[in-house]
């Protein structure tokens, strides 16, 4: 980043400011994510926007290497009180929050202090995959399904904000205000929903976004999770991202649908020969993939058979046990969750789709039964430390990674592995269900 740059990054954000202070904004976040799945931030008064935007905001590159829980480690490359780095907002993506007044709110990309880009930065690498599908004459389409937990205020158990049945509409009509307070925000920001409903477990809800360009699926991703929880809190409730919101119940996801395109034609409507190489390379790396897009211990209580939770290597037609679910136009990850990192997400699964492409990889039959009732169907990993080995020998996501990210990324999931070695399953749950 030169001066030059660093001059339009100050006009850019000067230009914004009355817009922004006519609609009553005082305050902007400027967020990124870590490695385990936390949203972090740092935020400046609207008037110092644009110097922010030009020079950045200081912030430790220690969070690199923080636990879910706030605990710190010291990884290989990562760690300790030396160092800065620069939050820079991206203002393409700024938007007023409409569920919390008074309040704007920026992605940022993190740089050294010199302008150069910090090489582990999360969203750095979801940008980089996206230049990488362009470089092989590609692009993409992508979004994320959100699934979360609404639950009554005043205690840290586990106690639903409803009692509607699973899908049914009396859950929408218990919280009616809340539902629709919660789209008007969404739509308000700009964030277009596809569908909005009821899920399986107790006082849980679904929201789809529309495709988009996939670092933009990644922020939009951000952007409704955080919505979420600011119009649940403003109606005196509390939202659970967890996997597991309680051991032995019907946990939380977070699929990613994603298509990949070549001169405006859609691969996967068809299914056509690359598009079956790209689901081929994501099939032959998503054990590996686990590390990313499964990343908490708690996870692996929700990875279990005949949840729907699609724990098997195996993908098919509208199956939704397989890993990989292949729907009309474009392919379903499905065991993934809220824990993970979605930046990291879209990075690993283009790196190992477009792997799939270099190699002609070929995919094996699709299943259409339920994988558990079958013979020889492998799991996908059953637990974090099985996710971790995996992602290590890897070469080709440790690579796309870099060895400094993905090497961190290790030690921030072998750090909560220790640091939660005795805990119970159900102590797992507690202790993951209101973190994200």
């Amino acid at each position: 980043m030169d001066s030059a740059e660093r001059d339009q990054r100050f006009d850019r954000a000067t230009e914004l400011f009355d817009g922004l202070n006519a609609r009553e904004v005082s305050v902007v976040a400027l967020t990124w994510v870590d490695n385990s799945g936390i949203t972090r931030t740092k935020s400046v008064p609207l008037r110092r926007l644009a110097h922010a935007a030009a020079h950045g905001v200081g912030a430790s590159p220690v969070f690199d290497v923080f636990l879910f829980d706030d605990w710190i480690i010291q990884g290989r490359f990562a760690g300790g009180p030396v160092g800065d780095l620069r939050l820079h907002p991206d203002l393409d993506r700024l938007t007023v929050l409409a569920g919390q007044p008074g309040w704007a709110w920026a992605p940022a990309d993190r740089h050294f202090q010199s302008g150069v880009p910090y090489p582990m930065d999360q969203r750095l690498q979801a940008r980089k995959a996206r230049q990488n599908l362009a470089d092989r004459g590609l692009t993409a389409k992508a979004g994320f399904e959100i699934e979360w937990c609404v639950g009554k205020t005043g205690t840290d158990d586990w106690v639903p904000a409803t009692s509607g049945a699973a899908y049914g509409h009396a859950r929408q009509v218990e919280l009616s205000d809340y539902c629709v307070d919660l789209l008007n925000a969404l739509d308000q920001q700009n964030v277009e929903v596809l569908q909005f409903h009821p899920e399986y477990a107790a006082g849980q809800f679904e929201v789809s976004t529309a495709p988009e360009d996939p670092l933009a699926a990644a922020d939009t991703a951000v952007l409704v999770r955080e919505t979420i929880r600011a119009v649940t809190m403003r109606h005196g409730m509390r939202p659970s991202f967890s996997p597991k919101v309680i051991n032995g119940g019907v946990g939380n996801g977070g699929h990613l649908h994603l298509s990949v395109w070549r001169d405006g034609t859609n691969l996967f409507a068809g299914f056509q020969d690359e598009a079956k190489q790209f689901t081929a390379g994501v099939l032959n790396h998503i054990r590996a993939l686990c590390a990313i897009g499964c990343p908490s211990l708690a996870s692996y209580l929700r990875l279990v058979p005949h949840t729907w939770s699609a724990p098997f290597v195996a993908w098919g037609e509208e199956n939704r046990e397989t890993s990989l679910r292949l729907i009309q136009d474009n392919l379903e990850i499905k065991c993934f969750d809220l824990t993970a990192n979605p930046y990291l997400v879209v990075a690993g699964v283009i790196a190992a789709g477009l792997d799939g492409i270099a190699t002609q990889a070929s995919l094996p039959e699709g299943l259409n039964v339920d994988p558990a009732l079958l013979d020889g169907i492998p799991r996908l990993p059953t637990s974090l430390k099985e996710a971790v080995e995996e992602f290590e020998k890897d070469t080709v996501l440790t690579e796309a990674f870099g060895n400094e990210l993905a090497g961190t990324i290790a030690d921030v999931r072998r750090g909560e592995m220790e640091r939660y070695k005795d805990a119970s399953p159900q102590g797992i749950a507690n202790v993951t269900r209101w973190r994200h």
